[in-house]
This record gives C-alpha cells, structure tokens and sequence, in this order.
C-alpha cells in the first residue's frame, strides 16, 4: 500500500530539555485528550502550590531510596518471582526493579514485569509491550493492575500477549510512567521502556542477554513505543532492535493541545491528569498547581492517586477555564518546550529498527497529519516504514484491527525476514 506524505519541519527544542546520552530517557482511546490543560495555566501567579505527587507504595520493592545505586540506566536493583498469573497460562511471571533516568535526566527507579513462557528457548524473542496507562496513581501501573480484581484495571492487550506468549516470545511490561506516575510524559515512557530491556537482558536467570527484541504499543502506549524506538540509536545503541509496531499515537501533543481548545469537555478529567502528570516531570518549567484557582486545586487533589474510571468521572463536562486562574494558550516558551519534548513529531532522531505503524486516517482523537509527518520525515531519512491504514468507526477499534498484522511483523522479524517498507 502507498501513502502520501506531508513534510513539516520541527521546531528547535528546549536546550534544558535535552537528553544526556552519555549516561546510556488510553482508557485507551482518550489519552489524546489528555494534555490540553499543561499550555493553558502557565502565566505568572502570585499564588504558590507545590506539585502533587502519588502517594507512595508501601511495598519496599518500589522504593526510590536506591535509585542512584546503580551506575548505569538498565541496572538492576532487585528482582522477585511473583505469583502465576490465571489470565496467561503455562507462564512464570517475574518483576526486576531497575535503575533508569526522568525527564530532567535524574536517576531513578522503575519497574517492569516480565512474563516468561514454560516454551521460550535461551535467548528466544523478547517483546516489551507498552500497555495503555491513563492514570495518576501508582496502583494503576500493569506491575499492580496484573494483580488486582478490578475490572477497570485490566491489561486490554491479554489476548495479543498470549498469542506472543504461545509463539515462545518473552514479554516486558514495563511501569512507564515512573514512579511518580508522570501521565503525559512520552519521552520518560521511551527511557524506561530502554532501560527495562537492559534489566530484563541483564538477569542471568531469564536466559535473554542475546536476545532479538521487539517493540509495540497503541494509543499511550503507542508514544512511548514510538518515543523508544526513536531515543535507541543514542540512548540505547547497544540493544538488538530487530522490529517495532506501534498504532494509533498521538505524535504531537501540543498540536492536541491546540485543536481541542479551553471548552468543556468529557475528557476533561484526562487533560487535567496529563497537565499534573507532567507538572511531576517538569516542575520548574511547568508550574501548574500554582496557576489553578480553589476549584482546580480540589480537583488536582481528587485526581492525584487516580485510575481511568475516577479521572473521568471528575473531570467530565469541565473545562481548564473554569479552574485557571489564566486563558493564556501555550504563550509560555517553556509550556511549548515541555510540550515539543513529548511530542514525537518534534524530536529530531530516526528510528534504525524497522517499523510498522498503523492507524485510521479518520482518526478523530489524534492529529493523523502528524502521524504522516513523522513517518514522512523517517522515510526521508532512510527508515524502513511500512504503514498501513484501517478505516474504522473509532480510535480503540482501530486499534483491534490493526494487532494482528502488528504481531505478524513482529514475527517475521523475529525471523529475520526482509522488513517491507511503503515510503
């Protein structure tokens, strides 16, 4: 299949915002509603409110008290067997906590779950899948969410798991959101998905350190698939990249920003999420708790340990007007900076994996100009890109369609089969 493409080209980036490669960083489908309030609340105020963060995770394995102790991004920290997961037979399941870096280039420490087939060989596939996380609280990460009853918390992606899971393949479900669960924060979801293949490589006992690995994701976990694939060849050239699929990402969350506006929204309660979210990676550049007036204060705090369900249901029907204490719309250089640091269509580098990326060109709730743009701007630069549309009545059903051919490319890959390419 051929695409037409469009060439835009990205704006400079922040130099603070700059990554330091020498030290080598919804429900599904409404996650790219999520990051219209991070521009609107940015002007000067004399109201002062620290960020607010999750609490914390009782269980000692999540601690961020060793963090620095490992001396590189990808070093592993701790590691433990859990209990066998119902949902993926034939399956032992472990966790590795490991060292990684946030988005203002500090260490810290991050997890991922590692699902492992009875049938896997020594150094057979290893896939990371970015699962979809729309959440502020630390209990909604996959590590969590595998192991809870609540409907609301369950990995969508099961059935494609377990198809990789009877291929043989291993699987890396990393937290990548981090610690203080930074919803918004792509780039920091890249870095932690690199830095948890390292780990997961570097455990004698799972057999991978040789291993052919393979990126997917769709949605918010197509961003931070999409944001590893391009942050590999600095941050993580070391690592046997032999395939990515991603679907369905938003490429340009302040093009997002722009286009849904300051009107009240059902999503409302997204945005607002992603603005907190990324107010914990950026708190110098992007002071959000100090622009909100008494009503979006109490609504921060409502949303602060917050999963889907919850962040919707506050936030419906409102809109960024009503808890400002500003409209001034992405006139701070930082908001834009912060926002072009997330966005994938504004970071300079080029994936060397083959990818496979997928999406419906009726996309009502992402910037599909973007997604062209990007792959436009991959093709041009010599990457393999194979990219295919699926007409659909919805984001998340675009996103069913679309898993088949993802796994199947990965596959071939796998194999080592010529990547096709449409550029």
């Amino acid at each position: 299949m051929s695409m037409q493409f469009l060439v835009r080209a990205p704006r400079p980036r922040w130099s603070r915002l700059l990554p330091d490669t020498s030290r080598g960083g919804v429900g599904g489908a409404l996650v790219t509603a999520a990051v219209i309030v991070c521009a609107t609340v940015l002007a000067p105020s004399a109201v002062s409110a620290s960020p607010i963060y999750p609490v914390a995770d009782p269980d000692p394995f999540y601690s961020q008290q060793d963090a620095a102790a490992g001396a590189a991004p990808g070093d592993v920290l701790a590691t433990r067997r859990m209990p066998p997961l119902p949902q993926f037979p034939n399956t032992s399941v472990w966790q590795l906590k490991f060292r990684s870096t946030n988005s203002e280039n500090h260490p810290i420490a991050a997890v991922t779950t590692v699902l492992v087939p009875d049938n896997r060989q020594q150094n057979g596939p290893l896939l990371s899948l970015q699962h979809i996380i729309n959440a502020l609280g630390a209990t909604c990460a996959p590590s969590r969410a595998l192991y809870t009853n609540d409907p609301n918390l369950m990995i969508r992606e099961s059935p494609a798991l377990n198809v990789a899971l009877a291929r043989g393949w291993t699987v890396a479900l990393p937290d990548h959101l981090g610690p203080t669960s930074a919803y918004g924060a792509a780039r920091l979801g890249g870095q932690i998905t690199l830095d948890g293949i390292r780990a997961v490589q570097r455990v004698p006992d799972l057999g991978l350190a040789a291993s052919p690995v393979a990126l997917a994701g769709y949605s918010g976990g197509g961003m931070a698939t999409s944001f590893a694939a391009a942050l590999a060849p600095s941050y993580a050239p070391e690592l046997n990249i032999v395939g990515v699929a991603s679907g369905g990402a938003p490429m340009n969350i302040g093009k997002m920003a722009q286009a849904l506006g300051t009107a009240p929204h059902p999503a409302f309660g997204l945005a607002l999420a992603a603005a907190i979210g990324l107010e914990r990676e950026y708190p110098d550049l992007l002071p959000i708790s100090e622009q909100l007036n008494d009503k979006g204060i109490a609504m921060r705090n409502a949303l602060a340990n917050a999963c889907t369900n919850d962040i919707l249901a506050t936030g419906a029907g409102h809109s960024a007007a009503e808890i400002s204490r500003t409209t001034d719309l992405l006139a701070s250089p930082a908001a834009e900076a912060v926002l072009d640091d997330n966005s994938i269509e504004r970071y300079p580098g080029v994936p060397t994996a083959p990818l496979y990326e997928w999406h419906s060109p009726t996309d009502a709730l992402i910037p599909v100009d973007s997604i062209v743009a990007t792959v436009q701007r991959y093709c041009r630069a010599g990457a393999t890109v194979e990219s295919e549309l699926f007409p659909s009545p919805d984001h998340l059903t675009t996103a069913v369609l679309g898993a088949p051919r993802a796994l199947d490319y990965l596959d071939a890959r796998f194999r080592g089969e010529p990547a096709p390419s449409n550029c």
